[in-house]
């Protein structure tokens, strides 16, 4: 179970750094790349897309990840985010609804640039029994392989429900076990994992190479686990991140579900995230 400050008590495996661009040297603890999930912001880019954008960037953020593309395409975002001096290296896609449609997904990540397609989260068809989880993991492996013959990465991105126990197991010790780690990877949402009472750093030593990238938003203290901006709540990202470097990790991502003032949220966590 997880105490006060997260992530700073596990034993760390010595693992060679994964041959990812611009991944930082793991000696270096500054972050000085700061990743969003545009989901955190989707309300303000319903209203005004661009002005949107151009504020994410004003609040220093550097890299973006895709949460649906509000009928542009991708000529026009990439021209938006060249602009603002944006880079685009992943998108969150739904599962399709056979895996012909895995096609479709990765045309649209290749035309926009992205180097993951991550799977954000599962309907109730895809939980709850150890037969539906290997379902899932059959999916997501298929999904995986071909993402990797399209030239792409594939991953998939955790909320607390993964960690439920389940016919003497959990979903995300299915999908961690039942996937071929060479292509399928993992997107380690650092607050659902906390939520669910799991210490990130001992998640990331178990898989290492395998979580190339994290949503990072913070947690207030238990029972309650409340969603907060990063730096106001109990889990430690310095050590969260500068060890993950060390194991891979490549991307984090800013993201809160439902920020009362979404740019506000923005602009507080990356401020957080400059400062580690």
């Amino acid at each position: 179970m997880v105490g006060g400050a997260i992530g700073v008590r596990a034993l760390w495996p010595r693992t060679a750094m994964a041959a990812e661009p611009h991944a930082l040297d793991a000696r270096h603890t500054r972050i000085d790349r700061i990743g969003l999930q545009l989901y955190t912001v989707r309300r303000a880019m319903a209203t005004d897309l661009e002005g949107t954008i151009a504020a994410v960037a004003r609040a220093g953020v550097t890299e973006l990840e895709f949460a649906g593309y509000y009928n542009k395409d991708a000529a026009w975002w990439k021209a938006l985010l060249k602009q603002h001096g944006l880079t685009a290296p992943a998108t969150h896609e739904a599962l399709p609804a056979t895996d012909d449609g895995w096609g479709a997904v990765f045309d649209r990540a290749n035309a926009m640039g992205h180097r993951y397609v991550i799977v954000p989260s599962v309907n109730n068809e895809y939980r709850g029994s150890r037969a539906n989880w290997q379902r899932l993991a059959e999916r997501l492996n298929t999904g995986a392989t071909r993402a990797k013959a399209a030239g792409l990465s594939f991953a998939y991105h955790n909320h607390d429900y993964e960690f439920t126990p389940v016919d003497g197991t959990t979903g995300y010790e299915i999908l961690t076990t039942q996937t071929d780690p060479a292509v399928m990877k993992l997107e380690l949402d650092l607050y659902w994992a906390v939520k669910a009472g799991h210490d990130p750093l001992a998640i990331i030593a178990r898989w290492p190479g395998r979580v190339v990238a994290c949503h990072v938003k913070d947690a207030g203290p238990p029972p309650e686990r409340v969603m907060m901006d990063v730096g106001a709540g109990t889990i430690d990202f310095k050590s969260i991140l500068t060890k993950g470097r060390a194991s891979g990790l490549a991307h984090w991502f800013i993201e809160h579900d439902n920020p009362t003032d979404p740019l506000a949220s923005v602009k507080a966590s990356a401020a957080a995230l400059k400062a580690l």
